[in-house]
């Protein structure tokens, strides 16, 4: 059975992931940080539908939490075989003169710098030449990285134009390890990270802009990534699909 670690799997895309890949025959570990209800009706979902799950609690932008959510994982369904670096957000939306030097920091370390670690953890544990059995990471990066989000948040396009470049250094880099690594680019996606960042009104201001006129739904970019973790994708790594509409 495929073992994948979905991290920030409680909401949004995070949790339609959740839903295709049990669906699709994977036990999954529903990575939260704070919010355990959401991971818990998630997790519910998924074993009322007949599947395996479990909501583990960890703090992704913490290597020790990190490095427990991997053991948890392996402990409770089996040896990891999948991961879905998906916890992000944008926090604020401003000017980056305007964005407090905490916050371009935390958006950085949670978008970048927890990925980059926790792709690192997968890498430890599913590598062929270290003992693992392989795998697939699948990141979760944003069409910000390409357009650069000017006026809005030019410091998280920055972070996921790095989840691009990890995702093709790294594909290189495990390819000879049993270990696939892409990345899917949602654009503007209907979600609660413009309301969280606290701009709700953001959808519907932003939606003109796209080619297909509307925004898209977390269940548009589910598929995307569930394809890239199953066997229909054995040849291809290093991949960034773009699910934003034509923008």
């Amino acid at each position: 059975m495929q073992v994948t670690i979905v991290t920030g799997g409680g909401r949004g895309i995070g949790a339609a992931c959740v839903r295709r890949l049990a669906a699709a025959g994977h036990a999954v570990a529903v990575n939260y940080r704070s919010d355990e209800a959401a991971a818990a009706a998630v997790v519910q979902a998924v074993l009322d539908a007949g599947g395996r799950a479990v909501a583990i609690q960890a703090d992704v932008t913490d290597g020790a939490d990190l490095e427990q959510l991997f053991r948890t994982t392996h402990d409770e369904l089996g040896p990891v075989t999948g991961l879905i670096n998906n916890a992000g957000a944008t926090a604020h939306i401003a000017d980056l003169a305007d964005t407090p030097v905490e916050t371009v920091r935390s958006v950085i370390d949670l978008n970048l710098t927890a990925a980059v670690l926790c792709a690192r953890q997968a890498a430890i544990v599913m590598s062929t030449r270290r003992g693992g059995g392989g795998g697939s990471i699948v990141n979760i990066s944003s069409g910000a990285a390409t357009l650069g989000s000017p006026h809005e948040y030019v410091h998280y396009a920055a972070a996921k134009a790095g989840i691009d470049t990890l995702t093709v250094g790294l594909a290189k880099e495990l390819a000879g390890d049993g270990i696939r690594v892409n990345a899917v680019a949602p654009g503007l996606i209907n979600t609660t990270i413009h309301a969280d960042a606290g701009d709700a009104g953001r959808l519907d201001r932003a939606k003109d802009r796209v080619p297909m006129a509307r925004a898209g739904e977390v269940d548009e970019v589910a598929p995307a990534v569930a394809w890239l973790l199953s066997a229909e994708a054995t040849y291809i790594t290093g991949a960034v699909i773009r699910v934003a509409g034509g923008l």
